[in-house]
């Protein structure tokens, strides 16, 4: 275990030293850390929460083939030890070494893409990740690589062209020519666990998972996290002190995909983006719900075992992993188990994963070709925001229209993630019709008793659990009762 934390910055490796009674601490945000040097600050603080996008910087990686992942970041979600082994780049390192304006910038500036400019830098380096992944990205892509960036004053329009005119941007830029040395200088920086304390806290990213069940036995009241979307909240929006933190990111075992004829696996520390560019090619109802999970920003930093692990009613990745019957796997001291998602969930916020345990991967298995699994999310915006309610559904239907077999599982109808069970077993073996589903979504009422607050009242979401699943029967069956499904899996609707 190692103290000091080693980066990239301005071209440069820093090494990084933590005080005990000094500053930084290790729950300083990179966003803060930023902001203390002279250099950086084009980076701002707007919402401190990922809303805005005003932080957002580029951290750069190696990619395993002998170049750089580029990904854009929320630095206000991003504790300082987390940076470790990376490439952080800024507004300020955009420019050349003659003074020219990266291409990303130039666009924005014939494109009029900014007026006040507070928000222009995180705009920037949105469109800079981008373009370093895409060389001649489409609008689709250009609108999603923005959706995390608030920006009041000039609208989209001009930054979408921005975004589109882009050139010299990609493997034409100083980055590009400079790959290679900033990719043998991060492999230099040592992959050793990481053992901070500075302020009264404790900060230990293990590099295996031996040493992470060592750290859990060792503090089994340490904040677990692998993403710290949600945890990074707890600092910057409650101002709370964490004491301890055991952080699972440096553990390359849990970064780890594998597909099988059988299943897809995911690692715990495994990103959500990363999870969506993986369920794309064959998940597509889990794709179409991370869609809209939150901005790329935020999806490049969480985690699907982090978002398991937050057990939260309202987690969006919960009531679809129920849907596709996903098992949870869970490494610790006696051995291996995996658990049922909603077996995972035990309350609020609470799961079954015991106190010397971690959450080591999450496994789904493939769906056979006569099942139909679609996933819905109802919010106040489109994108970037907090479920109202959420919804995973999943039929089969026999040659004759009946069902044989359904699974209807809700997020922000309950303490957890919930199936309706007396709504599916009133669905067996009956036509798949919408008298049937008239009845169906009678009885739905019955199964839930959801809370009124800021998003909804219970009575509109009890209306929105209904109207979802008459939404399913019209999407897979057809008004006239008759199924008209184009896949075994539909997307997010």
């Amino acid at each position: 275990m190692q103290s000091t934390v080693l980066f990239v910055l301005d071209g440069q490796l820093v090494r990084l030293g933590f005080s005990p009674g000094g500053y930084p601490h290790v729950t300083t945000t990179l966003l803060q850390y930023l902001r203390s040097l002279p250099g950086h600050r084009g980076v701002k603080e707007g919402c401190a929460e990922g809303d805005c996008g005003a932080c957002t910087v580029v951290l750069a990686e190696p990619d395993g083939d002998g170049g750089l992942r580029y990904r854009a970041v929320d630095s206000c979600l991003f504790f300082l030890p987390m940076i470790h082994g990376k490439q952080v780049i800024t507004v300020e390192n955009l420019r050349d070494p003659s003074g020219n304006l990266h291409g990303v910038q130039q666009a924005m500036v014939d494109e009029f893409g900014s007026q006040c400019g507070f928000c222009t830098p995180g705009v920037v380096m949105s469109l800079f990740a981008l373009h370093k992944t895409l060389s001649a990205p489409k609008r689709e892509q250009v609108v999603d690589a923005i959706a995390g960036n608030l920006c009041r004053c000039t609208g989209y329009r001009s930054i979408i062209d921005a975004g589109l005119g882009a050139v010299g941007s990609g493997a034409g830029d100083q980055f590009h020519a400079d790959a290679g040395r900033i990719h043998d200088l991060l492999l230099s920086i040592p992959r050793d666990g990481l053992m901070i304390e500075t302020g009264g806290r404790r900060y230990s990213r293990p590099s295996t998972i031996e040493e992470a069940l060592d750290a859990r036995r060792r503090e089994p009241d340490a904040v677990v996290l692998c993403g710290a979307t949600d945890t990074a909240l707890r600092v910057t929006k409650n101002h709370e002190e964490i004491p301890s933190i055991i952080d699972l990111s440096g553990i390359a075992a849990l970064r780890a995909q594998r597909r099988t004829d059988a299943a897809f696996f995911f690692g715990a520390a495994v990103t959500i983006q990363e999870v969506m560019d993986t369920a794309e090619k064959g998940i597509p109802s889990l794709a179409g719900m991370l869609a809209v999970f939150g901005s790329r920003q935020i999806r490049n930093i969480a985690t699907i075992g982090g978002n398991v692990g937050t057990a939260s009613p309202i987690g969006d990745t919960l009531p679809v992993l129920v849907a596709l019957g996903a098992e949870i796997e869970l490494t610790g001291s006696h051995g291996v188990r995996r658990l049922p998602v909603e077996e995972m969930l035990t309350g609020y916020r609470r799961t079954a994963c015991r106190s010397d345990e971690l959450i080591t991967g999450v496994s789904i298995p493939r769906i056979p070709s006569d099942i139909t699994v679609r996933a819905y999310k109802v919010s106040r915006r489109a994108d970037l925001d907090i479920s109202t309610v959420s919804a995973a559904f999943r039929v089969r239907v026999d040659g004759d229209g009946t069902v044989d077999g359904a699974i209807l599982a809700f997020g922000g109808m309950a303490e957890k993630v919930r199936r309706a069970r007396s709504t599916e077993e009133f669905l067996q073996g009956r036509p798949w019709t919408r008298e049937t589903v008239d009845k169906a979504m009678a009885g739905l009422s019955d199964e839930f008793r959801p809370l009124c607050d800021v998003r909804g009242s219970a009575s509109f979401r009890a209306a929105v659990a209904r109207n979802l699943l008459l939404k399913f029967w019209a999407e897979t069956a057809g008004a006239n009762g008759q199924r008209a499904v184009a896949s075994a899996e539909g997307v997010h609707g």
